[in-house]
């Protein structure tokens, strides 16, 4: 049965799609069921429930729109498969079909920018004011600033205020890759512009392209745990209910990952440090969590942690390969204190090579990986032109989502746990594999208030609205039952 929505009519089988969005989505649900399917109750996910709707796109030298849709149809139809909870059925088993899967490209296309509409007030900037591109003596670099310590980096090694022409003077001195080793060598973050082609060649460059897209490694969760996990079932209309997600990652794609099991009924515990603030990304995604604060420099605290996680279902984190080892929190200790946790981990520049434990973000990755440059050249323009929104971090997050589904599928059928680790770096080299055809579609049609959901959403900072979710799945409604609240106004406990 189908869902009536406006959205679909104009719905296209994904197998009548003419845009690479269906290339995408083959690549992205290969690597969510590597390791899974194959198994008992666990057959690989069928395209044939899928539709797409409308036919614009935004402006970009990549199939920007294609890249959101597919990422959000990949969670989308994980979650899909596990809504038919009965006879193992993650899948097609049993003559059991899967719920239909739409998702509409416009709103797609904003999610994979901003969602969050303050009502009667201003939100915070997304980017600190020293933040940016800036021209060195011979290309371009990209200075990332919104941390006050990668701030301190950058000013410290430039020798200048904070101030953005004084910036813009000193960085014009300097040649773009010594510029980015001295930032990031001072603890910054930085990234010179580089061509798709330097970046092929380039060390990292040629790690990551010997990765898979996504790390699988699964671990008998032995007796005692797989009984204890089995009796949790998926209820068919809020799929994730039961499922505790504890949520240790910051900006962007990792807190996208949560944000999404949230809207189906997982209940989503973010972590946070003291005095650790987004202000420009945190109402955009903690809808549906409860943020709370640690210490981990203090025993009470760890001891907190470890109990969190003794009794997780799921935990995604984003910290540096070594800083959960540093504090006793190792992928091993993880294991042991969980035998049957689904651990999905998000690195920035990839897991192998010489760059694998490197600060980065979605906007460095786009200037080191090349796609800054080719949107400059698409465009003919004099300075880097980025992607319409930080659509690795949107892509990398629902990639996450829709594998930790998935594993739960398998920790159910088999008693398994799992180990999935995705990068940044990786999923911009999977954007890379379509460029924009000529002619391009036609752009997108600027956001009205239809667009926006009805529901007014008292946060934290005041009344907001979120752009209408680009998804619906057959009997399976996505809904978020807390509103964004600030980090640190939950206790670290699990309801």
């Amino acid at each position: 049965m189908r869902v009536t929505d406006p959205r679909e009519l104009d719905a296209v089988p994904l197998a009548d799609d003419s845009t690479f969005a269906a290339d995408y989505l083959r690549e992205m649900l290969q690597a969510i069921d590597h390791g899974v399917t194959g198994n008992a109750g666990v057959p690989a996910l069928d395209t044939a429930a899928v539709t797409l709707s409308g036919h614009a796109a935004l402006p970009c030298a990549f199939p920007f729109t294609d890249f959101a849709t597919a990422s959000i149809a990949t969670a989308s139809l994980a979650i899909a498969a596990l809504a038919t909870g009965e006879a193992g059925g993650y899948g097609l088993t049993g003559g059991i079909k899967l719920p239909a899967v739409n998702v509409d490209r416009r709103l797609a296309s904003f999610w994979f920018q901003t969602t969050f509409r303050a009502q009667g007030w201003t939100s915070s900037p997304l980017w600190d004011p020293i933040a940016g591109d800036y021209q060195t003596s011979d290309g371009w670099i990209r200075l990332h600033t919104n941390a006050p310590h990668h701030r301190a980096a950058a000013l410290a090694v430039l020798g200048v205020p904070g101030e953005r022409d004084a910036v813009t003077r000193a960085v014009a001195t300097w040649q773009a890759d010594a510029l980015e080793t001295a930032v990031v060598s001072q603890g910054g973050c930085a990234a010179a512009m580089r061509t798709l082609a330097q970046w092929d060649a380039h060390p990292q460059g040629l790690a990551v392209a010997a990765e898979p897209l996504l790390h699988w490694h699964t671990f008998d969760a032995g007796a005692d745990a797989a009984r204890d996990t089995a009796a949790w079932r998926p209820l068919p209309g809020r799929p994730l209910s039961g499922i505790r997600v504890l949520d240790l990652t910051r900006i962007l794609a990792g807190p996208t990952a949560t944000r999404f099991l949230a809207g189906f009924g997982a209940q989503v515990l973010r972590i946070d440090p003291f005095g650790w603030d987004e202000p420009g990304t945190v109402p955009e995604v903690v809808l549906g969590k409860r943020c709370a604060r640690l210490d981990l420099k203090r025993e009470a605290d760890l001891a907190t942690l470890e109990a969190l996680l003794r009794d997780a279902d799921i935990v995604v984190h984003g910290y540096r390969p070594d800083a959960l080892e540093h504090l006793g929190f190792g992928a091993a200790r993880r294991r042991e204190l969980n035998p049957a946790l689904i651990d999905v981990s998000l690195d920035a520049y990839g897991w192998q090579g010489p760059w694998h434990a490197r600060r980065g973000y979605d906007s460095l990755l786009q200037m080191s990986a090349g796609i800054a440059d080719a949107g400059m050249r698409a465009a003919n323009a004099a300075r880097p032109v980025p992607l319409p929104g930080q659509g690795i971090d949107y892509a990398t997050g629902y990639l996450m989502a829709a594998a930790a589904v998935r594993a739960l599928a398998r920790r159910q059928t088999q008693g398994l746990g799992a180990t999935i680790r995705a990068s940044l770096a990786r999923t911009a080299r999977l954007l890379v594999t379509h460029r924009t055809q000529a002619p391009p579609p036609p752009p997108l049609a600027a956001e009205t208030a239809n667009d926006l959901s009805p529901r007014i959403e008292d946060t934290s900072w005041g009344a907001a609205r979120r752009v209408a979710t680009p998804m619906t799945i057959a009997g399976v409604p996505v809904d978020w039952a807390l509103p964004a609240m600030a980090l640190g106004t939950a206790a670290p406990v699990w309801p």
